[in-house]
């Protein structure tokens, strides 16, 4: 076997087995459990230049079939129509509540200012942290408290299930999944203690209000760009109990509508989430073009091409376990699998860039990494 086969077809197994698992037996929100006791809780959204999607979030929230519950949306100083869509709801239907953020300081970056708000503002014995781009089945709420319940967890996230429409977002949104759940058993996230071993998702993560205030909220990561993996990680050193499950089905999230947003949203977070350490990172983005692009390579050069052949299958079954599972686009995520791949470099190879010497921008606002 050529030498470098002892390295990539020994990772794609490994990954393959991960992938199976988690979409086999992994924690799935839509996975029933009964609810034991109904506290208040308050969703929290924080928004920003929303007008197109905070509508529809509210909306999906107002179905749910979970009481008591009350639904803040902090209006972060948008320069749109926000506002005014939120206030008309509001005086409609008495559980919703707007409330104008307060100009950010310089140590804070901006969602974590605006979710510290809310949480000062929030009634409720759990918080849910949601963005205003999400959709919700109606039983969202209720069985991210159930299974809070079920594990007497501290903490919960999901990851939604990504919504894509234009080729773009085709192309690069379910690589992220594909590093997920293919590189971390989800249960893990429960079941062992080490704080590498913690995942997280803003677009949905949940907290008792005890905990919450315990780890000390967003305060405690409010210069941080990756604001959800971080609580997850203080959250386990805390020796608090988290989980972090796929929300497939139930929860949805739209995070970009245009290839520019991918790739600034993207690069703005790569790099953050190994806590912007160089020499991990530029080990993630090597194995991916060893893993996922070489054999494509390798294939045409003579003396490769039986092993190229099965590193090949792997990788198309490995995303096509993902596809079937977690509902990515099947043709574009195993014919242009390469091409997702080496795009996803390239705005990791742009994320490094732009924390280390570059600025970011985001809705409208400048962020410093470096602060």
């Amino acid at each position: 076997m050529p030498f470098i086969f002892y390295f990539i077809l020994p990772s794609l197994s490994i990954f393959l087995v991960i992938a199976i698992i988690n979409a086999t037996w992994g924690p799935f929100l839509r996975k029933r459990h009964e609810l034991k006791e109904k506290p208040l809780v308050s969703v929290l959204i924080p928004a920003r230049n929303e007008e197109q999607n905070i509508s529809s979030c509210l909306q999906s929230l107002l179905h749910q079939d979970y009481t008591p519950l009350e639904i803040r949306v902090l209006d972060d100083e948008s320069q749109d129509t926000t506002a005014s869509i939120v206030r008309k709801l509001a005086t409609e239907h008495p559980q919703i509540h707007l409330h104008s953020g307060k100009n950010l300081p310089h140590v804070w970056t901006g969602k974590n200012w605006a979710c510290h708000q809310l949480s000062e503002l929030a009634k409720g014995d759990i918080f849910i942290f949601t963005d205003a781009d999400n959709r919700f089945e109606p039983q969202a709420i209720s069985q991210t408290v159930a299974w809070m319940q079920r594990y007497a967890l501290g903490m919960f996230s999901a990851f939604p299930q990504q919504i894509t429409v234009s080729i773009f977002e085709k192309l690069i949104i379910p690589v992220i999944d594909l590093l997920l759940y293919s590189s971390l058993v989800l249960w893990l996230t429960y079941r062992s203690r080490f704080s590498s071993l913690a995942a997280a998702n803003g677009q949905w993560i949940a907290f008792q209000r005890q905990i919450y205030h315990d780890l000390g909220g967003h305060q405690a990561v409010r210069q941080q760009l990756v604001e959800d993996v971080e609580l997850s990680r203080l959250a386990k050193r805390k020796g608090i109990k988290i989980l972090t499950g796929a929300g497939t089905g139930m929860v949805y999230g739209h995070m970009y509508h245009s290839a520019r947003e991918v790739w600034e949203g993207f690069s703005k977070n790569l790099f953050g989430l190994v806590s912007n350490k160089a020499i991990p990172f530029f080990l993630i983005l090597s194995s991916l073009f060893l893993i996922y692009i070489l054999p494509y390579y390798l294939v045409t050069i003579p003396g490769y091409l039986t092993f190229s052949v099965i590193a090949l299958s792997f990788n198309v079954f490995l995303r096509l376990v993902l596809a079937a599972r977690f509902r990515h686009p099947v043709l574009l995520s195993t014919v242009f699998h390469p091409l997702s791949i080496i795009l996803t470099i390239l705005i990791g190879l742009d994320s490094f860039r732009k924390i280390k010497w570059g600025k970011i921008s985001w809705k409208g606002r400048d962020i410093n990494p470096r602060i």
